[in-house]
């Protein structure tokens, strides 16, 4: 008798005993969800942009525009539904922050406790494109005093909540405010565009202190834009060279990576003073750091021989772009944003997003997790939120009747075959812990 022949005599043929902890009949990862601190983080975001446009005169609440103060049990209930346990929540800071000292909570105490109630892990998005009216804008000096003070009163109000996005977006908040004019103080030049960059950096910083202080596990998952203009000349022009370094400064400047020459000097002509400079780099923010990257089609372009620029849908795509970022940081990876404008494609380019996911994982880097945003259409993205023409972007979920689209059956499908993996292969030993983060090296 062979040695399989002993083993069948002995054990039957298959489904061992003590198989189903890991071995041939052990889980596959499929299934939902099971809220493990070891799952992969599937989520969604609710949309909750809102800058201001015409001069300071227009706010562009998203979350009034799209019905959520008003539907918010329910929207919150949509999130239950898919099967999926975290959710990117955004405040209204512009609503809740009324003056040094002074806050109303009514609205964010009723979402939060509806979030609490379903069991809805929240990532807290605390700025998201704009301040308050009385802060001004992104030129304000105060700024990061001013947006510490709130950190310091949202992490007391809710002591429970562990993941944060301090600031959303930091370079575009920047460049869209003060080098391309669409929002805010709306201004068009570099020494505009290197002011809003630090401030709004700045505030990222002092908000994490303040998050720290009151919750020292915290888990800081920085959503930046993903971007990159591919110039079609034999000779790059340094106006692109320089706009594809550019794209680092944010992240650069919040976890002290010294930018290439030419961003530092640009830094320093258009108002960086070198205090400004060494107190940037003299350390990154507390708490546990991931680098969340939000990638559309729409981040990459192409610029022809004769200047027309065209956005070219993932030529290189998520993995390609968000690799350069982690060879550059070195920070574990979110897939923090995603999604087009077009309903029938959004299923495909789901899929096509997950593919990049996977295979960010396959070549060893840490991905946390992946999120469709957002959970409900929007309303003038196609134009950056920069013109009112009240135009519904069909790019959630769910409809602005709360009614699924395509793309919600295609993410209950993802999240039943995948739904209960681990951040990285046997990744249950590896349990994200609640101690206090503390020890930050590169070796």
């Amino acid at each position: 008798m062979d040695f399989l022949g002993h083993i069948k005599k002995h054990f039957g043929t298959g489904n061992y005993e003590g198989d189903q902890f890991g071995g041939a009949s052990g889980g596959d990862g499929s299934g939902l969800p099971d809220g493990s601190p070891t799952n992969f983080m599937f989520a969604t975001g609710i949309e909750c942009s809102y800058p201001t446009i015409n001069g300071g005169k227009t706010r562009r609440d998203q979350l009034r525009e799209c019905g959520h103060y008003d539907r918010y049990k329910e929207d919150i209930g949509l999130v239950k539904e898919l099967g999926l346990k975290v959710l990117r929540y955004g405040l209204p800071y512009h609503n809740i922050h009324l003056g040094p000292g002074k806050f109303d909570w009514e609205f964010a105490d009723l979402a939060m406790a509806e979030i609490r109630r379903q069991g809805i892990t929240p990532i807290l998005d605390l700025m998201h494109f704009g301040v308050p009216d009385w802060v001004g804008n992104y030129q304000n000096p105060e700024l990061p005093v001013l947006f510490a003070e709130y950190c310091a009163a949202v992490a007391e109000r809710y002591p429970w909540v562990r993941y944060y996005t301090p600031v959303n977006e930091i370079y575009v908040t920047a460049r869209h405010s003060a080098k391309d004019g669409l929002w805010n103080e709306q201004l068009r030049d570099d020494r505009s565009f290197v002011t809003a960059l630090k401030h709004t950096v700045a505030a990222s910083i002092m908000g994490t202190q303040q998050l720290a202080k009151r919750r020292n596990d915290l888990i800081i998952i920085q959503s930046e834009s993903a971007e990159y203009i591919h110039e079609v000349r034999a000779v790059p022009s340094a106006e692109i060279r320089l706009h594809n370094e550019l794209r680092f400064l944010s992240l650069d400047l919040l976890y002290a990576h010294a930018p290439i020459a030419d961003v530092t000097l640009y830094l320093l002509d258009n108002g960086m003073t070198r205090d400004e400079y060494n107190w940037f780099m003299a350390g990154q923010p507390p708490g546990y750091q991931v680098m969340g990257n939000d990638y559309y089609g729409r981040n990459e372009q192409i610029k022809l021989p004769d200047g027309k620029l065209f956005s070219s849908m993932d030529v290189l795509g998520w993995y390609q772009i968000t690799k350069e970022y982690y060879n550059r940081y070195k920070k574990p990876v979110m897939h923090t944003e995603t999604n087009v404008f077009e309903a029938d494609d959004a299923p495909m380019w789901l899929w096509k997003q997950w593919i990049n996911v996977m295979q960010m994982r396959r070549d060893g880097t840490p991905v946390l997790g992946f999120t469709w945003y957002s959970l409900i259409d929007q309303i003038d993205w196609d134009t950056g939120l920069a013109e009112e023409n009240n135009r519904v972007n069909a790019c959630g979920l769910y409809d602005l009747d709360r009614k699924p689209r395509p793309v919600a059956e295609a993410y209950k499908m993802l999240l039943k075959e995948f739904g209960q993996i681990t951040i990285v292969p046997y990744g249950q030993m590896l349990e994200i812990t609640d101690r206090p983060a503390r020890i930050k090296v590169d070796a």
